[in-house]
């Protein structure tokens, strides 16, 4: 799957943002960022969405808690970043059975931080970039964390994140990710369909 990234700062921004994607992919991402975790900020603020369409929503925040509590009911699942995570059971006992749940890891985050947690979760996110911004250089290290996860669990969710574009998918395609998130390459064209397009040709031969 293709998941375009939205970065938003105001809701006029991911009503526009939101309307170049939406029917292209089955679902899309955004991008939540406190300017703490990272160095950017997007979606810090009460954004509504439409009710057509399904979000997961990346949460690259320092208190991953308080937005659920505030936020988690307008999306379907909600990746949480390990390193912001005290206690990253308690994440999974308060959106268990509620929403669809994974976590997600900076490049330089050792996988065996949420080993612990693999099996009780739906979905890994392995970012391929430093997390912040659109058109971050791509990281390809990062990949063999993917790799050990597909050949530990078969069945898992993998997602990558971070400068996918026509030039890197095929790298994270052949070590095993099977969701694919795509920022600038996508919401910066001038055609969304034709870019969404060109990714899932890659990855389908």
């Amino acid at each position: 799957m293709i998941i375009p990234a939205i970065i938003a700062k105001t809701q006029e921004e991911l009503d526009h943002a939101i309307q170049k994607v939406m029917g292209l992919t089955p679902r899309l991402q955004l991008d939540i960022m406190d300017g703490c975790f990272v160095p950017n900020q997007s979606l810090d603020f009460d954004f509504q969405l439409p009710k057509k369409g399904t979000y997961e929503a990346h949460l690259m925040v320092t208190h991953p808690l308080e937005w659920i509590q505030k936020h988690g009911h307008k999306v379907d699942l909600i990746l949480v970043h390990i390193e912001s995570c005290k206690n990253p059971q308690e994440i999974i006992n308060q959106l268990e059975k509620k929403k669809r749940i994974g976590f997600a890891l900076n490049p330089e985050t050792s996988l065996e931080k949420i080993i612990p947690h693999i099996d009780y979760i739906d979905q890994v996110l392995v970012m391929t970039v430093n997390p912040g911004f659109y058109g971050s250089p791509f990281i390809p290290k990062t990949l063999h964390k993917v790799k050990k996860l597909r050949d530990l669990k078969p069945r898992l969710d993998i997602e990558v994140d971070g400068s996918i574009n026509n030039k890197t998918i095929t790298q994270a395609y052949d070590m095993g990710a099977n969701l694919f998130v795509s920022g600038s390459y996508i919401m910066k064209a001038n055609n969304t369909r034709a870019r969404i397009e060109k990714l899932l040709t890659l990855i389908q031969g």
